[in-house]
């Protein structure tokens, strides 16, 4: 059984990519190396992203972490006011600590139902401090043009598989679509891996 420190370790991890002159850096949890590549376009004040997140960590993760890259996309909804916000503040912490991003991801969206928009550049200064990094540098990553640029190409390429609706995760060209249910997404997994 791997330790909690290793098993953080191999799960979080992330790759980078030369766009438009940028390097992009992305949030995947797992093992990057692996040809089996699982795409999730989110939404960080969605519910039902909510739900997906509690189940990476308590189920996928644990089972396919060491041989499935699991890699997060940003989908904000038009109709979630401070969305668009978090997903950019989260993108800023994947290029400072991805471990940290994806606990920005679970207290965020543990803490849905208390956060609006004149409530969450607070939580996130304060998160920021907590985590000992610079409280105004998250606040200004929500208005960086780089990153918002390059949260406008998850959307596009997400409107080109005909995301609508979060969370959306494609195992291989398999969509599960808001209500994810681990045994059908299971099943796709032990396709890819040939079992």
């Amino acid at each position: 059984m791997l330790t909690r420190r290793v098993l953080c370790a191999a799960l979080v991890s992330g790759a980078a990519h030369r766009i438009l002159g940028a390097t992009k850096v992305e949030l995947v949890e797992g093992n990057p190396s692996s040809p089996v590549r699982v795409m999730i376009y989110e939404d960080l004040q969605c519910g039902d992203c909510l739900a997906l997140r509690n189940l990476l960590d308590q189920k996928i993760l644990p089972k396919y972490g060491t041989r499935v890259a699991f890699v997060h996309r940003d989908f904000p909804l038009p109709k979630h006011e401070w969305a668009r916000a978090a997903a950019l503040a989260c993108r800023w912490l994947t290029e400072q600590d991805r471990v940290l991003a994806v606990r920005f991801q679970r207290e965020i969206m543990s803490e849905q139902l208390h956060l609006r928009t004149d409530t969450i550049e607070h939580w996130m200064r304060q998160f920021a401090i907590r985590n000992k990094l610079d409280p105004d540098a998250i606040i200004a990553a929500t208005s960086d043009p780089r990153l918002i640029g390059f949260m406008e190409q998850d959307r596009q390429a997400a409107l080109a598989r005909g995301v609508s609706k979060t969370p959306t995760m494609f195992v291989a060209n398999q969509a599960f679509v808001e209500t994810i249910i681990y045994e059908e997404v299971a099943r796709a997994l032990d396709v890819e891996l040939g079992h």
